[in-house]
C-alpha cells in the first residue's frame, strides 16, 4: 500500500492545500523524530501534563489532596485490569506493584505462566519482590526461604519446620494474559472472574503488529473516563479544534488554527446479554480544511468497552488500512489512573500511519486529560436532554460496584487520604 502524491492531496483541498500540506508535513516529521519504523514511545509521568499554570495546586498529588471530588463512587471497581505487558515479565523474572490501593509481586515461572500474589510474606512481614526469587512454581520469600505457590498463594515449603501449617499462605489473584498483555481480575468479594477479556485475533495470530505506545497518570476517579464515551456533546468543542493546535486548552482555539476542524458523530449504546458488561461507541471522523470536507482524513471507529478498565478502538479507513488502540485504565489509588494506549496495525501499512494516528489520539487524549485532572464529580449532575446518554452510561456502570465495594469517606476540606 503506497503513500499518497501530493497531487491526490492538493485536488481534495483546493486552495488551501500548500498551507495544510506544510502543516501536515511538519507535524508527520515530528512524528519520524523518534525513528521511522521504531514503535512510538510517548510516557507522561504524574503530573506532566493535564494542567494549566493559575490554578492553585497543579501537580499531582497536592492537587487530588486540594481538590473536592463530591460523593465519589467507590474507586476500585469489580473487573479485570492490565498490570503490565507480557514482555516486561521474562521467565524467571520478579516484579514489584502498586495498584488498587495495594502493593503485589508479579513473576513469571520457569515453564511461562504468570501469576500475581500479595506481596508481604505473612511470617514476618518481607516484601517478596524485594529480594525473592522463582522456584519452581513458587516465589521464594528473601528473608527466611518461605515459598508460596502462585496458583493458590499457599505455602509449600518452610526450610526448617517440619510442617507447613495449612494456613500459611499470601493471596493470589486470578490472572490471564490476553493481547500480550497481564491482567489481573478484581472483585471485592474475591469472587471468580464472572466474564473474559476477548482475545483480538490479528495480534494473537501476529497480522496486526506493535506500532507503538502513550501512558498518562489521571487524577480523576476512573468512572470519569468511560464517561466521556456517552458524552457525545463534548465531542464538537473540545475535539472539535484542529490536532494541530495541541493539546493546551489555553490555545486550541487559537484564530491560527481556524482553518482545519474536525466533525464527529458518535452514538453510545450498552450491548445486550450475555455482553451485559459491554457498551459500544460508534464514531464517524471527518475533517474540513478551509470549509471544505477533506476525505483522506475520514475514519471509523468502533469503540468498545469491556469492564471498566478496557476499550477496544478499532480503526478503518478507506485505504489507510485497519488497525486497533488497545486502551487499559488501572486504578492505582482512588484518584489516580494509569492509561496506557497501545497501536497495532496492518503489516503492510507504513509505520508512519499508525504513528501519526497515535500522536494524534494523545493530543485529544491529553485535552481530555486536563478536564479530568481538575474537575469534580458531581453525583447529581445538571443535565439537559441532550445529556442523556451520560446518565444512561451511569446506570450501566454501576454494575461493576458491589454493596461490599470500599468507598472513600468525602473529606470536609481536602482529599488527604
Amino acid at each position: 500500500m503506497g503513500w499518497c502524491g501530493a497531487e491526490l492531496l492538493a485536488a481534495g483541498l483546493g486552495d488551501g492545500a500548500p498551507l495544510f500540506l506544510l502543516l501536515l508535513l511538519f507535524f508527520l516529521l515530528l512524528v519520524l523524530l523518534p525513528g521511522c519504523w521504531r514503535p512510538l514511545e510517548l510516557r507522561r509521568g504524574p503530573g506532566q501534563v493535564g494542567y494549566l499554570p493559575g490554578l492553585g495546586p497543579s501537580r499531582g498529588l497536592s492537587a487530588r489532596r486540594s481538590r473536592r471530588p463530591g460523593a465519589l463512587p467507590p474507586p476500585y471497581p469489580n473487573g479485570w485490569y492490565r498490570v503490565l505487558d507480557s514482555a516486561q515479565l521474562p521467565r524467571g523474572a520478579v516484579r514489584s506493584l502498586d495498584l488498587l490501593g495495594e502493593r503485589l509481586t508479579a513473576f513469571r515461572t520457569q515453564d511461562g505462566h504468570a501469576h500475581v500474589v500479595g506481596a508481604y510474606c505473612p511470617h514476618l512481614g518481607a516484601d517478596l519482590a524485594a529480594g525473592g526469587r522463582v522456584v519452581g512454581g513458587c516465589i521464594e520469600c528473601p528473608f527466611h526461604g518461605w515459598r508460596f505457590r502462585g496458583e493458590d498463594g499457599k505455602c509449600t515449603h518452610i526450610p526448617y519446620a517440619g510442617k507447613v501449617p495449612d494456613f500459611a499462605k499470601v493471596r493470589s489473584w486470578p490472572c490471564c494474559e490476553v493481547n500480550e498483555m497481564l491482567l489481573l481480575w478484581y472483585h471485592c468479594d474475591r469472587t471468580d472472574p464472572t466474564w473474559a477479556v476477548p482475545e483480538q485475533p490479528e495480534v494473537t495470530a501476529g497480522e496486526w503488529v506493535f506500532r507503538g505506545q502513550t501512558e498518562h497518570f489521571v487524577d480523576a476517579h476512573i468512572q470519569e473516563i468511560p464517561e466521556n464515551a456517552a458524552d457525545t456533546a463534548h465531542l464538537a468543542f473540545l475535539h472539535g479544534p484542529a490536532i494541530l493546535s495541541g493539546s493546551d486548552l489555553r490555545y486550541t482555539k487559537s484564530r491560527l488554527w481556524d482553518f482545519m476542524k474536525h466533525v464527529w458523530k458518535a452514538e453510545w449504546q450498552p450491548e445486550p446479554e450475555p455482553h451485559g458488561h459491554c457498551s459500544r461507541m460508534q464514531l464517524q471522523h471527518t475533517a474540513t480544511i478551509f470549509g471544505k470536507h477533506f476525505s483522506l482524513l475520514d475514519l471509523s471507529v468502533s469503540a468498545r468497552q469491556v469492564g471498566p478498565g478496557l476499550v477496544f478502538l478499532s480503526f478503518k479507513h478507506a485505504f489507510l488500512g485497519h488497525g486497533i488502540i488497545l486502551q487499559t485504565v488501572t486504578p492505582l489509588e482512588p484518584l489516580l489512573q494509569n492509561v496506557v494506549h497501545k497501536i497495532y496495525y496492518q503489516k503492510n501499512v507504513p509505520a508512519i500511519i499508525p504513528k501519526f494516528i497515535l500522536r494524534a489520539e494523545c493530543i485529544q487524549f491529553e485535552r481530555d486529560v486536563t478536564i479530568w485532572n481538575n474537575k469534580q464529580y458531581l453525583p447529581k449532575p445538571l443535565l439537559v436532554r441532550e445529556d442523556a446518554g451520560i446518565q444512561k452510561h451511569r446506570r450501566w456502570f454501576a454494575q461493576f460496584y458491589s454493596e461490599r465495594s470500599t468507598r472513600q469517606p468525602v473529606p470536609k476540606g481536602n482529599l488527604d487520604w
